[in-house]
């Protein structure tokens, strides 16, 4: 992957030679230019819309990931290499999916570009992936070093996502002064829309007899389980690469179904819930149902077009955990 970035780089920087030789960096907001944006998942992306608001400097937004490929499977091109390299404010969530961030960032030919890495934001704060009793086992890959792997799903926590808003609004702030007003106001307006649903969240759970999900699945909810007090058992890791589960995995969330009494398997959104209906098949009563959450990983630039926001998913997804934890 690092050789194709640097492939990919070498080509931007001849672009970039060939366009902005003898020029200098300057702030397009001043300059009265339009701000460039890039943004890489569809969360950051609808949380820069909402601080934006009417667009008062005319902003130019770009979702990088804007045809289903989740963060996990994402390649860059070359043009995105580009707009990368040229944009005025760059947000990125930073995880080990994110790697080939730096070198971008290492010969972007804006070197005032405004940078917000997600996981950075949350400082001690970003959780560590986690592996739970019964989970697939990784296969075992050699690597050359002991970095940290955080668990990358950091947008699926309200509070979170109030955290970055402040953060997208001082970057605002930082490359478009003379609109800071307007920006500080729709951040403030949008947190209270963020604290409001975070709210109703907390009495859903408070109210529910049930405080374990069951995931038959990938699991990228570990930000919003924690922020409740839930327990969870999952498949596999939020990002993990397995797709097969083994007989003990099964066995193992079947049975804890049967122990917990719990009468939703859980699973992300896509059409293939093979697995969940195994693990339902393996269970005493064999009658309990499954509930899609959204980790808003397949977002696609059609689904904005019909209206989707953040906001929107997270209700639905507040939704499917009443429904489970019923």
């Amino acid at each position: 992957m690092k050789k194709i970035i640097s492939i990919l780089m070498t080509s931007v920087l001849m672009i970039g030679c060939l366009s902005s030789c003898g020029t200098n960096v300057k702030n397009p907001a001043a300059d009265g230019e339009k701000l460039q944006i890039v943004t890489t998942i569809f969360p950051e992306y609808d949380w820069m819309k909402n601080v934006l608001g009417d667009n008062p400097a005319g902003a130019e937004l770009t979702l990088l990931l804007n045809n289903g490929v989740d963060l996990h499977s994402y390649q860059p091109t070359t043009d995105d290499i580009l707009k990368i390299s040229t944009c005025d404010i760059f947000v990125y969530v930073g995880g080990e999916s994110d790697e080939w961030v730096d070198d971008a960032l290492e010969n972007a030919a804006n070197k005032d570009m405004v940078v917000i890495n997600l996981i950075d934001v949350l400082g001690d704060s970003a959780k560590v992936e986690e592996a739970v009793e019964g989970m697939q086992e990784e296969e075992e890959e050699e690597s050359g070093d002991d970095e940290i792997e955080y668990d990358e799903h950091v947008w699926l926590s309200l509070k979170n996502a109030a955290i970055f808003t402040d953060s997208i609004e001082k970057a605002l702030e930082k490359a478009d002064p003379s609109n800071a007003g307007t920006y500080s106001a729709n951040a403030e307006a949008y947190i209270e829309k963020l604290d409001a649903l975070d709210a109703r969240y907390q009495e859903a759970v408070s109210k529910a007899s049930v405080k374990t999900l069951l995931f038959g699945d990938r699991f990228p909810f570990r930000y919003l389980t924690d922020d409740y007090g839930l327990s969870y058992y999952a498949a596999f890791a939020g990002c993990s690469a397995e797709t097969e589960a083994s007989f003990d995995t099964i066995t193992f969330l079947a049975k804890k179904m049967d122990e917990l009494s719990l009468h939703a398997v859980t699973t992300i959104e896509g059409q293939d819930h093979r697995l969940a209906e195994t693990i339902i098949e393996n269970t005493a009563s064999k009658d309990q149902k499954i509930v899609v959450m959204d980790s808003m990983q397949a977002t696609t630039e059609k689904d904005i077009e019909e209206g989707t926001t953040y906001l929107l998913i997270m209700e639905e997804n507040l939704s499917a955990l009443e429904e489970i934890l019923e």
